[in-house]
């Protein structure tokens, strides 16, 4: 009896090592999304066609990071058969690994537009809305992935109530860019440039708003994707991240 219980703590000591590796890679790739974005963002304001070009190349390391969480997380499910909250940490890995890789895309295309840029020459805006909204989903960004790394659902929170901020200032920037292409034609294509650029950091925002909803499924089991953001607002502000 003594030599199984010795072999379960063996298999669970193993187990745990696993989990908390893929747990790392996943945070790892985190912050390698979150440095394409800032660097796509200098990228872009910068005009800097060399670092964009950079960026562009460096998406496919996003996409072999993916990939690899994607076969750890199938291996951890055939072999070991999780349940309960390992299933939900590796459900919600799979689920953080997809918005990661599609953020990088987003920073991908972000630099793909300082491309242009370099070319087209100055916006007339200054980026000022672009420097604005990129770093705010930037700070969301940051916030999500720590709330994942430390299971903080109150951070989550407070990331996802931060996305509507996000979607109004778009619209507003949005508008504002509008009125530069009505009071000089010339500048039509520089500000287009400058809308897709807004267009791919928006969605970064939602990316972000998503991580932290996979937060909350992970620590409360909750699906919070459509509706009771509300009611789980009130319910942490009565007892806490717990």
């Amino acid at each position: 009896m003594m030599k199984q219980e010795g072999y379960q703590q063996h298999i669970s000591g193993r187990f745990n090592a696993e989990l908390e590796a893929l747990r790392n890679h996943m945070l790892e790739m985190g912050g390698k999304v979150e440095q394409q974005l800032k660097r796509a963002l200098e990228a872009l304001v910068n005009m800097d066609s060399g670092e964009a070009e950079l960026i562009v190349t460096g998406d496919s390391e996003v996409n072999q990071m993916e990939m690899a969480i994607d076969d750890e997380c199938s291996s951890i499910l055939a072999r070991r058969q999780p349940t309960a909250s390992d299933l939900r940490l590796v459900v919600a890995i799979i689920k953080v690994n997809t918005d990661l890789e599609r953020i990088g895309d987003e920073a991908a295309k972000v630099a793909k537009q300082a491309l242009r840029l370099a070319g087209e020459g100055a916006s007339p805006s200054n980026f000022v809305e672009v420097r604005h909204i990129g770093n705010r989903v930037a700070v969301m960004l940051r916030e999500a992935l720590d709330a994942f790394a430390r299971l903080d659902v109150d951070m989550a929170l407070k990331v996802m109530q931060g996305d509507s901020q996000v979607d109004r200032e778009y619209g507003s920037a949005m508008r504002s860019l509008v009125t530069f292409m009505m009071e000089d034609p010339r500048d039509i294509g520089v500000i287009l440039n400058e809308m897709w650029a807004l267009r791919s950091l928006e969605r970064i925002g939602d990316h972000a708003c998503n991580i932290s909803e996979h937060v909350v499924y992970l620590v409360r089991g909750l699906d919070v994707r459509h509706g009771h953001l509300d009611e789980l607002v009130n319910q942490s502000g009565d007892g806490g991240s717990g």
